[in-house]
Parts: structure tokens; C-alpha cells; sequence
């Protein structure tokens, strides 16, 4: 077993969770579970399908929702999802799987599988893998996302067509991006290696063998998947169809359909050593160079929970989110899939589902958020600007009676009071404490992210906090005429009308209301940043997002 191999430093932290209570009872986390589905899920909208173990023991297993809103059909934890990137790790394994057959090397040159790829003597396996590469990652391509191309069926070779020309994003090896070129180019990579179809060798590899029996290429162009829920987002509220996209070109970086109960089999078989040898497993969940910095090893992510090691990745394509983690200190594995790609939970809150029903069941459960009383006096005394580097900062502001939180370019979340001095963020589980000076005078705070870690201190500092923007009221056809849909990179801002206040919606967001300054520049509240309409009367043809240094033309659609 793989357990009996763990490294001194999870030995450690073994022994540090044993200080913790001990793990709740199956009948306790499946109870936890079920309130917390519960509470992140609306019956009559997308819902999700979840299923925690450990070990082989499954502790809670359902789902809540619709799996056709058209037909009222409710959800089930027997039906298949798009699992997007979670693909990557399949890929990743895959690849390690062909070394181990003396059938490639991580140092092979890309050129050896994918002759006359630009620069593909310089790239090797191992970059694609922990996307070191530095090639362009094609869903960051505007004609390929908004222009139709993504809706094409495409062979291997078609799709590396539309990006193998493009700029690389820095020279291999010399930085780190998250790169769905790299892992496309992975497929050909197994392709040329095994002389099959990626999915066709990742079905004879492992899907067969591990009787993984929902879980294949979703392709439906193919053929009718049995079980297969529909996929949607949430447009200003209002529910619709995702994007269509053809799922040829997610390839092996993101088209597989899986269960929660095929991805426990795929957890169980890869992190207890039925997959891959020791060494090449070891690989695969330690990052080096800089995939190091990001934690990323290979088609996996790093990191901790409550303190204990934690292997992980999230996915999102069009109309799905997915979710897969696995602790292999307590052995507890967790699966969240959600059938659409924005709203609530959306792809960030698949993982924080994971994360709060991983914590239960290791018996370290995240802090509950029982605010305290603190009059708007007492919480004046926190606001002013903390920071962090020459180029980012945290805003506390008291708004609307709550103190609230805004890194620099980022949203501002508000705090809740849960001890003195002590404030915990209303959406996830950050926590900041604040720290005075001799005097009773707050000077510094320390943050601890997701709670996790001995937390960074940043010194408040003596700089003014900006100054508050001021709204000015636009008539109806003023704001009608800035409602459209406008791109950049594959990105979508939708701009709306809900009633007589104006949103704007990115890509798997949900819609933000902004504020108009002028009749071209709006504002928005909960994040620090700016849209400029262009020109100013008239259909506007760009709108501009000014927001943490940043700033990003989006063309509007015809």
C-alpha cells in the first residue's frame, strides 16, 4: 500500500492530526454531508452529485438538483458528468504508464512524437505534463473561444494546427502557466506512443482494468452516453444551455464523462499503487522547478487541509464543474460534480464543498461562523489599508455596517466577527486576526488563507484608504444602449439590464452590478475596477476592464 510509504514530513503531520478529535462516525459525516448539500444546492435548479470515503468504506453518497431542467428530471448519483481538467491526471498517468513500457521518456523531446512542431526540440514530456512548456494555451485564443472554432470537430492534428503558430508565452522550462495546449499535445503525444487514440489507450490502461465502466471519451457526436445529465450557466439569474463546444477538442486535457463512484475506483487504484510504480507515482504528486512554485506535480495539484497533505484537481468546461481530491494521510477521498458552470456552487465552490466535507471527515472540521456583536465604532478601528508589496494591498472599509476585505484587483468580501479582534470571510474560510500595538492601537493583521498554515503579517500602513466613487443616475436608454455581449481571448462580458440596474457577467461569474460615473464609465463595488465604453455615444464597440494594473479590451460581438 502506498500509506506504508509516506514521507517523514506526512508522518509529521499524522501526528499532529492525531491531536485533533477523533474522525465522526460514516452515520455523522453522512449526515454533515447532506445539510451541506442541502445548504449549496436549490432543487429546481443544476445540482450536484457527491460522494465521500475512506478507503473503500463510502461515508455518504447523493445528490441534489436537476439533471434536466427542461424536464424536471432530478439528479442522481448514479449519472454521468463532464469532468473537464480532473481529464488531466488521466493523461498524466497515462503518459507514466508508457514510460514504465520503455514506450517514451518525461525527456523526450516533443519533436520526437509531434515532428515539426515549432520549437518542439526545446519542449520536452515533462513540460507538457506540469505545464512548464510555455506554449500558448489554445482556450486563451479569441478566434478559436469566440469565433466559432470551438464548436468544430477536429482530428489531433487539426486542433494542434489552430495553435501550434502562436507566441509562446516564455521560453520552455523558464516559467509556469496552466496550459490546455500542453495537455492536448500530451494526447498526441500518447497517441504516437501506443498507437491508438488517447481515449482508446486510457480505456484499455485503466478503465477496463479498474472497472471504471462510466467513465470514457464524451464525445456524444459518437454515440448516446447513457445517464449523461445536460450542462448549463447562469446568465443574470436566469438559467440557460451552456456554450456548445465540440468535445474533440477538449482531448486529453478535459473530454471525459465520469461518476463519482468510478472516480473513487480511479482514486483508490492510483494513490494505493495499482496504477504506476512507486517512482513514477512519486513524480507524479511532487512538483519540481517552477511547477514547484504552483504546487502542480503532474496533472495534479499540491497543498494541505487542515494541516494535512492533500492531492487535487478542479475542472470546468462549458455547462459542468468537477472536483476530486484525496487526502492520503487519513485516506478519505471526495468527489463533487455539478452540472453547471457558474451560479452556485460554480467551479471554485465545487472545491469548497470538497474541502468543508474533507475537514468533517478527518474530524477537523472548519471553524462554524457564529458572529459576535461589534458596534460600528469598534469596527471603524480596523479600516485602513494593509500592505502586502509595492503593487498590492488590502482595503478594510466598513460598508453597510460590515467590515469588508479588498485585495487590490480583487473582490471585496465581507467579514464576520467571531472573537475579538478575530474576523473570519464570509465566502470560504480565511481568517484574519488583527494585532495592536501597546497602546490598543490596530497596526498589523495576520492572515491566514483558507485558515490553513501560521498565517502572513502585513503592517497596516499610513497611506489614505482611496476615496469612495460617486454614482451618477443614467436614463433607461443610456444604459440600454451599453447591453451587449463583448470578448476578449475567449472570454465573455455580458453586459445586462436587470429591471432598471445594470450587470455585467464574465465567463462563469455571476452578474455584478455597476455604477455608472458617466454615460462611458461605469464602476463596480465588489471588486476594484473600471469598464470604459467606447465611443462614447452610440453602440459602443469595446468596453475596456481597468482592474488591479491590468487592462483588457473586450471587442463587443455582432
Amino acid at each position: 500500500m502506498r500509506l506504508k510509504m509516506l514521507t517523514t514530513t506526512l508522518s509529521l503531520c499524522l501526528l499532529a492530526g492525531a491531536l485533533h478529535a477523533a474522525p465522526p462516525s460514516g452515520r455523522e459525516v453522512s449526515t454533515f454531508a447532506a445539510a451541506t448539500l442541502a445548504e449549496n444546492c436549490q432543487q429546481d435548479a443544476p445540482g450536484m452529485a457527491v460522494l465521500v470515503a475512506r478507503g473503500d468504506e463510502v461515508l455518504y453518497r447523493g445528490a441534489c438538483g436537476r439533471a434536466s431542467l427542461e424536464l424536471d428530471v432530478p439528479l442522481s448519483p448514479d449519472q454521468v458528468f463532464r469532468i473537464g481538467s480532473v481529464t488531466k491526471q488521466f493523461a498524466a498517468a497515462a503518459a507514466l504508464k508508457l514510460a514504465e513500457d520503455g514506450r517514451l521518456s518525461l525527456s523526450d523531446p516533443l519533436s520526437k512524437f509531434v515532428p515539426g512542431y515549432p520549437g518542439g526540440d526545446k519542449v520536452t514530456v515533462e513540460m507538457l505534463l506540469n505545464h512548464t512548456s510555455g506554449i500558448r494555451s489554445y482556450t486563451d485564443i479569441e478566434s478559436i473561444m469566440a469565433g466559432g472554432g470551438i464548436m468544430k470537430d477536429l482530428a489531433t492534428a487539426q486542433l494542434i494546427d489552430t495553435f501550434k503558430d502562436e507566441k509562446p508565452d516564455f521560453a520552455p522550462g523558464e516559467g509556469w502557466y496552466y496550459n490546455n495546449s500542453g495537455y492536448v499535445l500530451l494526447g498526441a503525444v500518447i497517441e504516437a506512443a501506443s498507437g491508438k487514440p488517447w481515449h482508446e489507450y486510457f480505456d484499455a490502461a485503466f478503465f477496463k482494468p479498474l472497472g471504471m465502466v462510466h467513465t470514457r471519451y464524451g464525445n456524444e457526436a459518437d454515440a448516446v452516453i447513457p445517464g449523461h445529465v445536460d450542462g448549463y450557466t447562469d446568465k443574470g439569474g436566469t438559467w440557460a444551455r451552456a456554450m456548445h463546444l465540440s468535445m474533440t477538442q477538449p482531448h486529453a486535457a478535459g473530454a471525459l464523462v465520469s461518476t463519482v463512484d468510478d472516480l473513487l475506483r480511479w482514486n483508490r487504484a492510483l494513490h494505493e499503487g495499482k496504477v504506476l510504480e512507486d517512482a513514477n507515482y512519486r513524480a507524479m504528486i511532487t512538483p519540481v522547478g517552477k511547477a514547484a512554485e504552483n504546487d502542480y506535480g503532474y496533472g495534479i495539484f499540491t497543498g494541505t487541509l487542515r494541516g494535512e497533505p492533500q492531492l487535487w484537481h478542479g475542472g470546468g468546461i462549458p455547462g459542468f464543474s468537477s472536483y476530486l481530491l484525496y487526502l492520503p494521510g487519513s485516506d478519505i477521498t471526495v468527489a463533487v460534480l455539478y452540472n453547471a458552470d457558474s451560479g452556485r456552487p460554480g467551479m471554485l465552490g465545487t472545491g469548497r464543498v470538497a474541502n468543508l466535507l474533507a475537514a468533517h471527515a478527518i474530524g477537523n472540521p472548519y471553524p462554524e461562523k457564529k458572529a459576535i456583536e461589534v458596534d460600528a465604532d469598534a469596527l471603524r478601528e480596523y479600516e485602513g489599508v494593509y500592505r502586502i508589496d509595492a503593487d498590492a494591498a488590502r482595503v478594510l472599509r466598513v460598508v453597510d455596517g460590515k467590515l469588508t476585505s479588498q485585495r487590490t484587483g480583487g473582490l471585496a468580501y465581507p467579514l464576520i466577527p467571531v472573537a475579538k479582534d478575530t474576523f473570519v470571510f464570509d465566502e470560504g474560510w480565511s481568517r484574519i486576526v488583527f494585532e495592536r500595538d501597546g497602546a490598543g492601537k490596530v497596526e498589523a493583521m495576520r492572515f491566514f488563507p483558507e485558515d490553513e498554515g501560521d498565517g502572513e503579517v502585513v503592517a497596516r500602513s499610513d497611506e489614505d484608504m482611496p476615496a469612495a466613487r460617486a454614482q451618477v443616475q443614467l436614463p433607461r436608454e443610456a444604459l440600454e444602449r451599453i447591453v451587449g455581449e463583448y470578448v476578449y481571448q475567449g472570454v465573455t462580458m455580458t453586459v445586462l439590464l436587470d429591471g432598471d440596474t445594470p450587470k455585467v457577467q464574465l465567463t462563469g461569474q455571476p452578474a455584478f452590478e455597476i455604477f455608472a460615473e458617466s454615460s462611458s464609465k461605469f464602476f463596480l463595488t465588489v471588486v476594484d475596477a473600471t469598464l470604459v465604453f467606447a465611443p462614447d455615444e452610440g453602440t459602443p464597440r469595446t468596453v475596456t476592464l481597468h482592474q488591479g494594473g491590468a487592462v483588457i479590451e473586450y471587442v463587443r460581438k455582432d
